[in-house]
């Protein structure tokens, strides 16, 4: 998995901590699978309340120093805790922030992190930080998640939901202004394998070109929503090879579970 050891001990530790409303998400939660591109810079723990942001913090920190970490706070005000977690000469960042608790699905109990956001909301959560950043990381992690979990087209769609104030097509047309990485740029990244800067670049025009084509085929009252296949057992592109019927699946706070297809 593309976490350093460091990271994922620090994770596993951390783990005993975790609860339905202290979960890893982030960049971090995204790579620690087989075969992501890069290694996360950090660990982000998210929270549905400025008070638990400052539990959560005051439990993690308990933990870190009784098991000799040290933990060098950067930032602390309410609802976001940055601090730099060291042990010996290796040392990670983590986060603790407060984040919405509205998600498509439930967060998932995980062995190694305790929790953390289900995949699709890692991913719909990408989307919108690239539409709201120009990072290379993003653009990297959003190409990855269109190759491996869900194309950009439903991601960008059901995105609207978490964030009304988009339309489908006025996300997509933000997110195409993204894109602009030179070679210089995925080197200051900690990648897992080489990449090069034009095929990315060929990837994300694809990836753009088959977002518009899904858009555009979509009907507008269903924008906001993911679609489930229950042959497939997962969310899927409508129309897709082998996904057969699919039902609309909308988020709510907490997160739900898709309905069963009768």
């Amino acid at each position: 998995m593309p976490l350093t050891p460091f990271q994922s001990a620090l994770g596993l530790l951390l783990a005993r901590n975790r609860s339905e409303d202290s979960y890893l998400a982030g960049g971090a939660a995204i790579l620690a699978v087989p075969n992501t591109s890069r290694y996360s810079q950090d660990l982000d723990y998210f929270h549905d309340s400025q008070e638990r942001v400052a539990s959560a913090f005051d439990s993690d920190r308990a933990t870190l120093e009784s098991n000799g970490y040290a933990v060098e706070p950067e930032i602390s005000q309410p609802g976001y805790v940055r601090a730099v977690i060291r042990l010996g000469g290796t040392a990670t960042k983590v986060e603790w922030a407060q984040d919405s608790s509205w998600r498509f699905m439930p967060v998932i109990k995980s062995e190694s992190f305790g929790y953390q956001l289900h995949p699709i909301d890692l991913a719909t959560n990408k989307v919108l930080a690239l539409a709201g950043r120009e990072e290379p990381r993003d653009l990297v992690d959003t190409v990855y998640l269109h190759q491996n979990v869900l194309g950009l087209g439903p991601l960008i769609w059901a995105s609207t939901g978490k964030d009304p104030g988009f339309s489908p097509g006025s996300l997509l047309d933000l997110i195409r202004r993204r894109g602009k990485v030179r070679p210089e740029d995925l080197t200051r990244l900690h990648l897992s394998k080489p990449m090069d800067v034009k095929v990315l670049k060929q990837d994300w025009l694809a990836a753009l070109d088959a977002a518009e084509n899904f858009v555009a085929k979509r009907p507008p009252d269903e924008a906001g929503c993911l679609y489930y296949s229950a042959m497939a057992k997962k969310f899927v592109e409508p129309g897709a090879s082998g996904v057969g019927e699919t039902i609309v699946h909308y988020g709510r706070p907490g997160g739900v579970l898709p309905a069963l297809i009768s």
